[in-house]
């Protein structure tokens, strides 16, 4: 059954603003929002468990071959009217489709599987950057996004739209201090590389990447920690010329991905 929201001040809407804006809210009940017909329906197509749906009259219309799907698999369907609908929105021309999902289970670090080769991100604080690493990530066919320190929430909705619905389907494992967490990588047979704006480092491009391995990306303005760099087995950094110091996070992890997985 579809009810219809009207009004601003209504639980329901209010509830998912919450986690629209806060990441605090979003892990403490295990949901977030999704924005825009294509992405909500790729996050079911994903097997996301959509719990609730809201959507604009305008929004069924134009969108119906994703929207009615959503409203099937929803546990609860709204159609809201826009004025109240744009409370959940963070784009200036919204297409009025939102799904109130439930996060995957949170993966520790210390169960990281053995197989594969893993990105890991210290402190990184755009979530813009965060979403297009995703998208990257699962492109190239990277086995899993280690999250280390103070980053970003991989469920903020701009994180969630630049990454094109990687955040559905890619590994993610949560983690603390890479420092403390190295030594139980390396007797699990982990190598680990620092990758750092550092002449005397290896050259990313002539660096093997055996399995398993995880390659870390610090943080936007000041890379990685120094006790980072010291925990890693090996150091890589990318080769630049001209007067070129230092590339974006997302940039530089594009490309030290492209080097790993070749």
């Amino acid at each position: 059954m579809i009810e219809t929201i009207t009004s601003r001040k209504n639980q329901r809407i209010k509830e998912a603003a919450g986690l629209v804006r806060s990441a605090e809210s979003r892990r403490a009940q295990g949901l977030f929002v999704v924005e825009g017909a294509r992405l909500c329906y790729d996050a079911l197509r994903s097997g996301v468990p959509v719990q609730q749906l809201f959507f604009t009259p305008q929004a069924r219309e134009k969108y119906g071959d994703y929207v009615e799907p959503l409203v099937q698999a929803a546990q609860a369907a709204f159609c809201t009217e826009p004025h109240a609908a744009e409370l959940l929105s963070g784009t200036k021309n919204s297409q009025g489709v939102f799904a109130v999902c439930a996060q995957k289970p949170r993966l520790s670090l210390e169960a990281l599987p053995k197989g594969g080769r893993y990105l890991g991100l210290e402190a990184l604080q755009d979530p813009g950057n965060l979403g297009a690493v995703m998208r990257t990530a699962e492109a190239l066919g990277i086995a899993g996004l280690a999250l280390f320190g103070e980053c970003c929430d991989v469920y903020n909705p701009k994180a969630l739209r630049a990454g094109m619905g990687a955040a559905f389907r890619l590994p993610v494992y949560q983690g603390g201090s890479f420092a403390e967490i190295a030594p139980h990588l390396h007797r699990r047979g982990f190598a680990t590389f620092a990758a750092v704006p550092d002449a005397g480092a290896q050259p990313v491009t002539d660096c093997p990447f055996p399995e398993p391995c995880l390659l870390l990306v610090g943080n936007e303005g000041s890379g990685l920690l120094p006790e980072t760099i010291e925990a890693c087995s090996q150091k890589v950094t990318i080769p630049m010329k001209g007067r070129a110091e230092s590339l974006n996070a997302a940039s530089s992890s594009a490309i030290l991905m492209w080097e790993m997985m070749r």
